[in-house]
């Protein structure tokens, strides 16, 4: 595994979460787009993703597909406070790194990304860290995502 795959995957990761906004807000099937973004970046296929959404706090830990579509599109009971955030929309991600690790077939990044909003208002800043595997097909594939606000004391 090299650093750049990592890069490579974090601005198509961006890329996607930007396209399923766009499918929404062209009345397309959003859903499926979301599904098409989780299959292609996520590795659901292979078992459990360590997965921490950004705006969650009730059911804050998603390690099943299910619980990852219900953040990014919403419109499931199991996870009544997703409103999708996909579909916000977003028209740009921009990801500002602070260091990758890579040790062996697995690799972790950390940093920042900001999301800007579609229809106008104020860049979003969340920090994350993603770790990444390489899959039986040899496909890069998140296994960990921990996003979150960055802290604000009161």
């Amino acid at each position: 595994m090299q650093e750049q795959l990592i890069l490579d995957a974090q601005q198509a990761w961006g890329q996607g979460i930007v396209k399923i906004g766009k499918v929404f807000l062209d009345k397309g099937d959003y859903r499926a787009a979301a599904e098409s973004h989780i299959n292609e970046f996520y590795n659901y296929q292979e078992g459990s993703v360590l997965f921490k959404p950004t705006l969650c706090s009730q059911k804050q830990f998603r390690l099943d597909f299910d619980g990852a579509l219900s953040y990014f599109v919403g419109g499931n009971s199991d996870y009544p406070e997703d409103h999708g955030f996909a579909i916000k929309p977003w028209s740009h991600v921009e990801w500002q790194g602070v260091g990758t690790k890579i040790i062996g077939n697995m690799g972790v990044a950390m940093g920042n990304y900001f999301f800007t909003p579609a229809e106008g208002g104020d860049v979003v800043k969340v920090e994350y860290s993603f770790g990444y595997t390489v899959n039986t097909e040899g496909q890069l594939k998140i296994v960990l995502h921990d996003s979150h606000l960055p802290y604000s004391p009161a």
